[in-house]
């Protein structure tokens, strides 16, 4: 991965003639990874196709994403100042076939396009969550510049859609950040 600490993995997934059986995380196991984050709160989302979620972010929370039913583009974009690939963003395939799961570190934002007609999403957090510690960046940042894969407009939420820049609650090289992560978004 190009964003220090994304990591993609992929479970072991058990098949037989009932369908499969996959562990989604195992401690020791993930361990092995460097994942030592202590998860504290599960999720799980529907969406419907052409909806995107993000970008959203907490500065203290991890994330450990997967799809459970359908196939989305998932974005990991790096909002550390300190780090070099600070305002670089990274995008993955996650569908319910090729079992991937994604680790978001702490700083980094996340967000996805529902690229099927219905996608059940899980996310594990090592934080839980409040409404005024998440921020959100706008999906559409031209500095960003992330090619979402639209074939038509995005469903979102008004919060969403009004997020703001990249640049405005970050600068835009390390070391210039506004003093912001104040803007308040929803899920």
């Amino acid at each position: 991965m190009r964003i220090a600490g994304v990591l993609l993995l992929t479970p072991a997934v058990f098949r037989d003639e009932r369908g499969f059986f996959k562990e989604t995380f195992v401690k020791s196991r993930y361990a092995d990874f460097g994942i030592t984050a202590n998860f504290v709160q599960d999720n799980v989302s529907f969406s419907r196709k052409s909806v995107l979620r993000g970008l959203h972010g907490d500065n203290r929370m991890s994330k450990l994403v997967q799809v459970l039913r359908g196939e989305v583009f998932d974005v990991v974009v790096d909002a550390r100042p300190e780090s070099p690939t600070f305002g670089e963003w990274e995008s993955f395939k996650l569908t319910e076939s090729n079992h991937h799961q994604i680790y978001v570190p702490e700083g980094c934002l996340h967000g996805y396009l529902a690229l099927s007609e219905d996608v059940v999403f899980s996310y594990k957090q090592t934080a839980e969550y409040e409404a005024n510690r998440e921020v959100g960046v706008l999906w559409c940042d031209e500095d960003l510049a992330i090619q979402w894969p639209l074939t038509t407009a995005p469903i979102m939420s008004m919060k969403d859609r009004q997020n703001p820049r990249f640049r405005d609650l970050f600068g835009t090289r390390r070391g210039d950040a506004p003093g912001a992560a104040s803007a308040r978004i929803s899920r």
